[in-house]
């Protein structure tokens, strides 16, 4: 399956972002992308107040987007913010397209680093896959990559890859974190990541999760296939579904584990 990732830079404005993600859709599907994923927080950047820009998953700006798709036919994934109860917002995932319509919110909030997500994002609570011809791809958002049971339950759900989009926070060593645990969870579950983020933004670092690029994509046995540096940019790229059945077979963690031990 072809796939896009789309390094972007977002910003406040909803409006402009969807008009960004419109050319990025349409440069990705000329370049034959089945599936274009966009960064966490594509609606609108970290650093924004969320909640009065929020909408409903039948909103205009989702609405956008599905229009977007349905004139390139592409799935498109894309990271907008949805209301929540108290005031908060979802952080939610968007992925819409030919015989596509479903969502994720992010399950694992970011209160890390002297960031607390927590305060404006509520948590999602259900896993979530995809089937895109025939392929099953699950979803994830930045700071759940820190946490291999969500890409073992891609696996056991049937993925052969997840799509992960980000919003990554800058700071010392967070580059050699992210390249890491991407080719951890990668290797825990023995599917294909596909990773994309925010392009860094050229601003001096604060405590909000702006990006600092380098999507990636990270082969089924841990090694990287394809990367980005930090601009923006789009990285296309193809992932062999077969390239899984054969790493299980010779590295069969899925089937190793002792479930029995633990829940």
């Amino acid at each position: 399956m072809r796939i896009a990732l789309s390094q972007l830079t977002t910003g406040p404005d909803p409006a402009k972002n969807l008009a960004l993600i419109e050319d990025w859709t349409r440069r990705a599907a000329d370049a034959g992308a089945r599936v274009v994923v966009f960064p966490e927080a594509s609606m609108a950047c970290f650093g924004t107040p969320l909640a009065p820009l929020a909408e409903p998953l039948d909103g205009p700006w989702a609405d956008g987007v599905r229009a977007i798709a349905a004139e390139t036919g592409t799935v498109v994934v894309a990271g907008m913010f949805t209301p929540a109860d108290e005031g908060r917002v979802t952080n939610t995932l968007l992925a819409t397209g030919p015989a596509v319509e479903t969502s994720y919110d992010k399950i694992h909030l970011y209160d890390a680093f002297g960031y607390r997500e927590s305060e404006s994002v509520a948590a999602g609570d259900r896993v979530v896959t995809v089937e895109v011809e025939g392929v099953r791809l699950g979803l994830a958002t930045c700071y759940d990559v820190r946490f291999p049971e969500l890409f073992r339950a891609h696996a056991d759900a049937g993925a052969t890859a997840t799509l992960l989009a980000a919003s990554w926070g800058a700071g010392p060593g967070k580059l050699d974190q992210w390249e890491l645990l991407l080719r951890a969870r990668a290797l825990d579950a023995t599917l294909w990541v596909a990773a994309v983020d925010q392009a860094d933004p050229g601003t001096a670092p604060g405590t909000a999760p702006t990006g600092i690029g380098h999507s990636r994509v990270v082969g089924p046995d841990g090694t990287i296939r394809a990367a980005l540096s930090e601009a923006p940019d789009l990285l296309v790229t193809d992932l062999d579904t077969e390239e899984v059945t054969q790493t299980r077979r010779r590295v069969s963690v899925l089937s190793n584990r002792r479930k029995d031990l633990w829940t």
